[in-house]
């Protein structure tokens, strides 16, 4: 439904990235002469919002789809206008346009003589760009002559725990948003019109800022970021100074920033990256070796997290193992003997999974993690799914310590670590031989996105190869705890 207006168009999407940053829609509509990677990750996510979407369609049955892949924005305009005058009464991915502007309502529900917007999203909470979203349908629909009485936002509820067929309406939960759709609807005519007039011209001048990464993360900070040296402000980690504030004042490298505005942990980032410093605490570093013993368990585990929780006993966004590393060293200077596990594909992993790992990890051993509270968590969810492998696992559990805790408290610091204590940054100081780079897979996340794409398909050779890189990059995991501690004890 359209009142037939010809102006530059939006998508409900470009709108809501126009509305974060003008530029960003600009280089969206004339792309920049540098090359903008795609992120998979993010295609992934959009893959995931999908399958939420069509599975909230049953918390209003009997619907009928608009298809998006089938026909052209016109045809699906008429195609929702079709309906509503059939007499439907639900209709998902109803399709409007007004001033230009095209939306998807993911669910339109008939009330008597008006209308109810239900926009679907895979959050655990309704967060606040989502108003935007909720005044965006609410603006076009209303002004394409359809009285809507009512926009809410359909969410994930992440108290929910599964118990056979998945419960829709226990898993998702709804907001009644109207109030602020109305109030920020309001505004939406003086954007758009910005929006198409910042369109119509040479690239606007907006420098960067906090709207880069939030509320969404911009595919275009290569770009805009380009003359940002590495070690500039922006470079220190943690809460401390507000840098844009700094930024905007002509400071830009570390060396420029005044010192004495820093805290302690930003100050000892920025001297130690000036000067090319290191920093060793014998001491501290020889009172975590002193609280470690052998065996010496070297453990780390990959997992998955999905808004619909896949099987009985898991509750949305659970971290759920699906494949472990273990290097186990019965002595000091011992070479390990590595075991691993990774689940068939489609399975359930959690039981074999924590039966393989107790059979395997003495009960009396130590247990060595990088950042504890990560493996601890996932082995506290097996304990609490299996009772009787209880309490094997809660001993697992007290043995464990962190490798962490020296790079944390600072006790060994590099100053090419810039900052951070993880994994990644640590083991190219300390060990610089041994790295992730050209592994197939080569973090979490992109485990997590293979292991998806695995369970996915059906060709056993591009299953096995999957599976070799993933076994692979778990295996150097625990690889890089084993050479950093050997660091930690050559230190002393």
């Amino acid at each position: 439904m359209s009142n037939g207006k010809r102006t530059a168009g939006f998508s409900k999407t470009s709108l809501i990235k126009g509305i974060q940053c003008p530029k960003a829609l600009y280089l969206s509509k004339n792309p920049p002469a540098i090359e903008i990677k795609p992120d998979p990750d993010l295609e992934a996510k959009f893959q995931t919002g999908r399958e939420v979407g069509i599975l909230a369609q049953q918390l209003f049955p009997g619907g009928t789809i608009v298809p998006f892949s089938d026909l052209s924005a016109t045809e699906q305009i008429a195609k929702t206008r079709e309906l509503i005058e059939a007499g439907a009464e639900v209709i998902y991915e109803a399709s409007f346009a007004f001033d230009g502007i095209f939306i998807k309502a993911d669910i339109l529900v008939r009330t008597g003589t008006t209308w109810e917007i239900n926009e679907v999203k895979m959050s655990t909470s309704v967060k606040d760009p989502n108003y935007d979203d909720a005044a965006i349908q609410y603006y076009v629909v209303t002004n394409c002559g359809l009285p809507v009485s009512k926009v809410s936002i359909v969410h994930i509820n992440n108290k929910y725990e599964r118990q056979g067929d998945i419960d829709v309406q226990q898993l998702f939960t709804s907001e009644d948003v109207t109030e602020l759709a109305l109030v920020r609807q309001e505004a939406l005519p003086d954007i758009i019109t910005n929006l198409r007039e910042a369109l119509q011209g040479d690239e606007p001048t907006i420098d960067i800022g906090g709207y880069c990464t939030y509320p969404y993360s911009c595919e275009f900070v290569p770009y805009c970021w380009r003359d940002i040296p590495e070690d500039s402000i922006f470079s220190l980690k943690g809460r401390g100074i507000n840098k844009f504030e700094y930024y905007g004042q002509g400071i830009v490298r570390l060396e420029n920033l005044p010192l004495d505005k820093l805290n302690d942990a930003q100050r000892f980032q920025a001297i130690a990256t000036i000067n090319k410093e290191d920093t060793i605490n014998s001491a501290g570093v020889n009172d975590f070796l002193e609280s470690l013993w052998y065996p010496l368990c070297h453990l780390d585990f990959e997992t998955f997290a999905t808004p619909i929780p896949p099987f009985d006993g898991t509750r949305p966004y659970q971290k759920i193992p699906f494949q472990y590393s273990l290097h186990i060293q019965k002595k000091e200077g011992a070479e390990p003997i590595h075991f691993e596990y990774l689940v068939e594909p489609g399975d359930d992993p959690r039981r074999e999974l924590a039966e393989k790992l107790l059979s395997e990890i003495p009960e009396g051993a130590c247990v060595l993690t990088y950042n504890q509270t990560f493996e601890k968590g996932v082995l506290k969810n097996l304990a609490e799914a299996f009772p009787d492998l209880a309490d094997g696992i809660n001993i697992r559990i007290e043995n464990i310590r962190d490798l962490m805790v020296p790079f944390r408290k600072r006790d060994v610091y590099r100053w090419q670590m810039r900052g951070s204590y993880s994994i990644k940054e640590v083991l190219p100081a300390l060990v610089p031989e041994l790295s992730y780079d050209g592994l197939a897979v080569s973090d979490g996340m992109m485990a997590m996105r293979v292991y998806h794409e695995m369970c996915k398909i059906d060709d056993p050779d591009k299953v096995a190869e999957l599976r070799k890189g993933l076994l692979e990059y778990c295996r150097l995991d625990t690889l890089a705890m084993v050479k950093i501690l050997d660091e930690l004890i050559k230190i002393l």
